[in-house]
């Protein structure tokens, strides 16, 4: 296990407070995946949390973006985005194609009344963050 640094974006605790409470809930189990996963990542020492697009952001010197969010015109889902022109969402779609909704190759999409798959999503989050060592492994090492 590596020593991780994150350095945080004060903006983003704003971000989380405005979510409803039913959503910011979802979000920051979410973000605790994504911390828990950069923690078991002896190459990752550092995660940057941050806003791109608004939205709650993470990234590593080695990995690809990974951002996540609640939309209020979607209130019965959130979603964990991923570099649209990364292979992490079409590689996802191959190797779980029964664990998870898909939005195009851009994100992994929950419901607010399914339980997450957290052992199969933290796979992907560990992808996503390392993306950039794993993209040419087959299927990326998942």
């Amino acid at each position: 296990m590596s020593a991780l640094k994150i350095k945080t974006n004060p903006e983003v605790e704003k971000v989380f407070r405005k979510y409803p409470e039913s959503a910011r809930s979802k979000i920051e189990r979410l973000r605790k995946l994504i911390v828990e996963a950069a923690e078991e990542l002896d190459e990752i020492t550092e995660l940057q949390e941050t806003l791109k697009w608004g939205e709650p952001s993470y990234i590593t010197k080695i990995g690809s973006t990974i951002r996540i969010d609640w939309k209020d015109k979607a209130p019965d889902q959130y979603a964990m985005y991923f570099q649209c022109t990364s292979s992490l969402v079409s590689t996802f779609k191959v190797v779980y194609p029964d664990r998870f909704a898909f939005e195009g190759n851009r994100a992994l999409v929950f419901q607010m009344d399914k339980k997450l798959p957290e052992a199969e999503l933290k796979k992907c989050i560990k992808a996503g963050l390392t993306y950039h060592k794993v993209k040419k492994l087959p299927l990326l090492g998942l």
